[in-house]
C-alpha cells in the first residue's frame, strides 16, 4: 500500500503537495481562528506540513494519515524538527473510508478528493469524523477559464470538461451537498508555478543521479510531457483553492 514511486519522485523536495505555499497555508490557518487545544484530522496529509506548522502556530492538535510511507516518514520528521511531535501523529496507511476514533473539531482533505471518489463522497467522508459545528477543509481544483477544447481537457489531467465546474459552480456545489462555504484561499499562478515547476527539478536530479533504474524512461517522459502541459494547459486553465464548510 503506497503510491507510485514516480509520485514520490516527481514530489520529493516538496513539503507541501499542492500549489499553496507556505504562505497562503498560514493565511489559511489565520483565517480560520483557530483556537488552542483545536483537534484536527488530515486525510491525505502528505509530508504534514499543514498539521506541523499549525501546531506550531495555533497549538493544534491531530493526526494526518497518509499512503505514501516517504511521505509520513518525511511528516514525522517535520514534527520533530518543529518541536510539536507531542501534538501531532503521523499514520502511514489508506485514508480512503478512515474515520476519526472521537469526532474532531476540524477534518480536512487538501486536494486528494479522489479518495471519496469524488467531491461528494470525500465531504461526505469528512463529516463522519467531524463534531457538530465544526469545520471541513476541501481542497479542489475548478476551471479559471473554460477549457476551449479536449487538448486543453487532457492536458489538465480531466477525464472530460465535467470533472471540474467552474469556481461558482464549485461553491454552488458544496452548497447543494448542505454545506455553507464560510472561508477559502485559492492558488495563485505564483504557487502553480512552485508545485509544478518544482516537480522538474525533482525529477530531472533524480535522473541524474539513477542512470539505471528501471524507471528512467517513465520519468523522462513524465518530466517532458508534464512540463508541457503545464505550460501550454494547466497554467491558464486550472484553478484550486481549500474550502472551509460547515453544514447546514
Amino acid at each position: 500500500m503506497d503510491l507510485p514511486r514516480s509520485f514520490t519522485i516527481a514530489e520529493s523536495g516538496h513539503r507541501i503537495h499542492n500549489p499553496i505555499d507556505d504562505r497562503k497555508l498560514a493565511q489559511l490557518g489565520r483565517a480560520l481562528r483557530l483556537e488552542p487545544g483545536t483537534t484536527a484530522l488530515d486525510l491525505a496529509s502528505g509530508s504534514g506540513e499543514m498539521l506541523c506548522t499549525w501546531a506550531r502556530d495555533h497549538q493544534v492538535t491531530g493526526t494526518g494519515v497518509d499512503i505514501s510511507a516517504a511521505f509520513t516518514a518525511k511528516a514525522k520528521a517535520r514534527a520533530e524538527e518543529l518541536g510539536v511531535a507531542g501534538r501531532v501523529a503521523f499514520v502511514h496507511g489508506d485514508a480512503a473510508g478512515h474515520v476519526a476514533d472521537e469526532p474532531v473539531d476540524l477534518a480536512a482533505c487538501i486536494g486528494a478528493t479522489w479518495i471519496g471518489g469524488g467531491t461528494a463522497g470525500t465531504v461526505e467522508l469528512l463529516q463522519r469524523s467531524l463534531k457538530p459545528g465544526g469545520l471541513m477543509l476541501v481542497g479542489e481544483c475548478y476551471w479559471r477559464l473554460d477549457p476551449p477544447d479536449e487538448a486543453t481537457v487532457k492536458g489538465c489531467h480531466a477525464q472530460g470538461r465535467d470533472e471540474f465546474r467552474s469556481l461558482p459552480g464549485l461553491v454552488d456545489h458544496f452548497g447543494d451537498l448542505g454545506y455553507d462555504v464560510v472561508e477559502m484561499v485559492l492558488a495563485d499562478q505564483d504557487g502553480w508555478d512552485r508545485y509544478s515547476a518544482a516537480q522538474w527539478l525533482n525529477i530531472r536530479r533524480w535522473l541524474d543521479a539513477n542512470p539505471g533504474d528501471e524507471l528512467v524512461g517513465q520519468m523522462r517522459t513524465v518530466l517532458d510531457q508534464g512540463r508541457a502541459n503545464y505550460v501550454r494547459y494547466q497554467r491558464e486553465h486550472l484553478g484550486w483553492g481549500v474550502f472551509a464548510l460547515m453544514r447546514r
